[in-house]
């Protein structure tokens, strides 16, 4: 049986708290859902902030819906352009990561951590890891079977939950290294 898989591209975007959205965009302003997402859940915003690193800044979309902390994701190629660190993490590990600062319509926020370059990784339900014969947190490959530049992508970290939705995520610059456009479909290999 073949383990197939949708693999997205993730591209940069920023996860906000509730207090540094109001800091970014005014008091008790609420994200705009411009696009659902494969996540359950999960959406693009019409807002985007300005991320400003000591080299240079960028504009990043925001996702919602709002979160606990404020947190930034970049493909390495982004982090290095703006002079920032974005050690790779899981989603949500921020302790100890790169700080930059967010610059919104109504103000500015600093953060000390925060910034990440994404762990690849891919969200699974429950029935799917069973089916797959794949446990939470453990580590798989996938291959990605691109015209002239089929890869194989090793240290995926399998998520699994029934909030999410069956999708691997990669970020620009190894969508890049596999010649993904939008969104293609890889199996998961041993």
């Amino acid at each position: 049986m073949k383990k197939e898989v949708l693999v997205e591209i993730s591209a940069r975007h920023v996860h906000v708290s509730q207090k540094d959205l109001e800091i970014l965009f005014g008091e008790g302003y609420q994200l705009t859902n411009k696009k659902d997402l494969s996540q359950p859940g999960q959406f693009a915003c019409e807002e985007k902030v300005t991320v400003v690193g000591p080299k240079a800044s960028m504009k990043a979309s925001i996702l919602g819906p709002v979160r606990p902390d404020t947190q930034v994701e970049l493909s390495l190629t982004d982090a290095r352009s703006i002079g920032v660190t974005a050690p790779i993490r899981e989603s949500g590990d921020i302790k100890g990561t790169g700080a930059c600062k967010l610059v919104g319509p109504a103000g500015e926020v600093e953060i000390t951590e925060g910034v990440i370059a994404a762990k690849r990784h891919i969200h699974m339900t429950v029935a799917d890891a069973e089916k797959y014969g794949i446990k939470d947190k453990q580590i798989v490959n996938v291959k990605i079977p691109t015209e002239g530049r089929s890869l194989i992508f090793d240290d995926v970290i399998a998520r699994v939950s029934d909030s999410y939705a069956l999708a691997m995520h990669i970020d620009t610059d190894e969508a890049n290294a596999a010649c993904v456009s939008g969104s293609c479909t890889g199996e998961i290999i041993d």
